[in-house]
C-alpha cells in the first residue's frame, strides 16, 4: 500500500489521504480537514496550494460565511482519489487471497476492534 501511491499517481501518502477525506466528507473548512487529518493547519495550507495549483483541489469562498475558505475535489482530484482507491482495494484484495481461513478470520476480527477504537477516537475529536 505503501509503495502504490507514489509510483502510479504522483502524490505521496499524506496528500493522497487528504484527498480520500475530501472526498468523503465534501466541501470542507481548512480546520476541519486539519483536524480529521490530526494535522497542523499551516502545512496542511501548504499541501493545498500544490494540489490546487496541480488542478486538484479548487477554493471557493463559503456563501454562508464570507471568512471561511472551502475546499473540494475538481474533477480531475476525483479521478486520482479514485484511482488511489481502486489501487489500494486491489492491493488488500491481492494481500487477503494469500491467506488462509484462520488467518482472513483473525484479521476481520482485528479490524473489527480497529474499527471501533477508530470511530471512538473520532467522535471524541468531533
Amino acid at each position: 500500500i505503501n509503495q502504490y501511491p507514489s509510483q502510479t499517481i504522483g502524490y505521496n501518502r499524506q496528500q493522497l489521504m487528504v484527498l480520500v477525506d475530501l472526498m468523503m466528507a465534501g466541501r470542507s473548512k481548512l480546520k476541519d480537514i486539519a483536524r480529521r487529518q490530526g494535522m497542523p493547519t499551516p502545512n496542511l495550507c501548504i499541501m493545498f496550494r500544490k494540489l490546487e495549483s496541480d488542478g486538484v483541489v479548487a477554493r471557493t469562498i463559503d456563501d454562508d460565511d464570507r471568512r471561511n475558505t472551502l475546499y473540494s475535489l475538481t474533477p480531475r482530484g476525483k479521478k486520482i482519489t479514485s484511482q488511489f482507491k481502486e489501487g489500494v482495494f486491489n492491493t488488500i484484495t491481492d494481500f487477503c487471497q494469500c491467506l488462509t481461513a484462520a488467518e482472513e478470520k483473525k484479521l476481520t476480527e482485528c479490524l473489527y476492534h480497529i474499527n471501533k477504537i477508530l470511530k471512538r477516537v473520532e467522535e471524541q475529536n468531533a
